[in-house]
């Protein structure tokens, strides 16, 4: 049969056993005399054993008030750590957030986003896991993280997204190339082109399909990689063009490549997912803002491209 016991019968009780007194436990608490004495007759009444032996001049323990005080100090005890760890929690003092991303956002954007956050929030301790994006998806789904980042396909069961940044599909060459010095490329400026892309399980790729297929021309990629950091290697080592998404552009700092916006645009969403129903902690709020923080400045960097640096270097 369920009990039906208080925080406050508990805290009555507590406060006579240190005291010895009624009386001086009901000054302590702010609380009447009488109303005090019946919390622990409730209490008594609950626990069906006597607490205490009263006599006119002192209020002692009995042997089962004894070995209860034990058990409700500890409760009491957990209860205040408890309530303590929820208000750090809410003013984003302490706790985890696991985030899982795509390889390189988790090497390019992620660890800024970490490195600010700590500055700001020094109790907090983030954890990243680097993965495919289906993985990610199914990390999230399954608690094994609590929010993933980079972009996935609408309408996934049991995920919620937050929109972090917009990026667009951009043209990345050698800093020599022809194409580098344009303002803008148009999609029928690649036709002809050695061009690397991703495989086709990548999302990437089927979007590289969409431009051709809208400007006419044949996709015959010359090389397909499963990463985006091996595709930039590639163009850098001048086998080709490749069309990839503004914060590919985080991965080719210190490379000799450029990067054109491409025309018409062809966009994609990055987003932060959380798992549908779950309450967003605190911790991974404010760990957001800093994510869209980075990505955003990511992508802004791209689309305003100019390798001054990269070009001072000779091959």
């Amino acid at each position: 049969m369920p009990m039906n016991i208080t925080i406050r019968q508990i805290q009555s009780f507590l406060h006579v056993a240190e005291l010895g007194s009624f009386t001086r436990a009901a000054e302590k608490m702010h609380t009447m005399q009488p109303a005090l004495s019946q919390q622990v007759r409730d209490l008594e009444a609950e626990l069906g054993i006597r607490l205490f032996d009263r006599t006119t001049r002192r209020v002692e323990l009995t042997e089962g008030g004894a070995e209860f005080r034990n058990i409700a100090a500890k409760i009491i005890e957990d209860l205040e750590a408890a309530a303590r760890n929820a208000h750090d929690l809410a003013e984003r003092k302490r706790g985890r957030v696991t985030v899982a991303a795509p390889p390189l956002l988790a090497a390019a954007i992620v660890p800024r986003a970490i490195a600010d956050f700590h500055r700001k929030y020094p109790g907090l301790q983030v954890k990243l896991i680097d993965a495919r994006t289906d993985q990610i998806v199914e990390h999230v789904r399954s608690g094994q993280v609590d929010c993933g980042i980079g972009t996935f396909h609408a309408g996934e069961s049991e995920i919620s997204s937050t929109l972090l940044a917009r990026d667009s599909l951009m043209v990345f060459c050698t800093t020599g190339h022809a194409l580098a010095g344009k303002p803008t490329v148009g999609w029928r400026d690649l036709d002809g082109l050695p061009l690397i892309t991703l495989t086709r399980d990548s999302g990437i790729r089927l979007l590289v399909e969409v431009g051709f297929e809208a400007a006419q021309i044949r996709l015959v990629p010359a090389y397909e990689v499963g990463q985006i950091t091996t595709a930039l290697a590639m163009v850098e080592a001048g086998l080709g063009v490749a069309v990839l998404p503004t914060y590919a552009w985080s991965g080719a700092r210190g490379m000799t490549i450029s990067a054109v916006a491409l025309l018409p645009r062809i966009t994609r969403d990055i987003v932060m997912i959380t798992r549908t129903g779950r309450s967003i902690a605190p911790a991974v709020s404010a760990f957001a803002r800093y994510l869209g923080k980075y990505t955003t400045v990511s992508a802004a960097t791209a689309e305003g491209a100019k390798p001054s640096s990269a070009r001072k270097r000779t091959r």
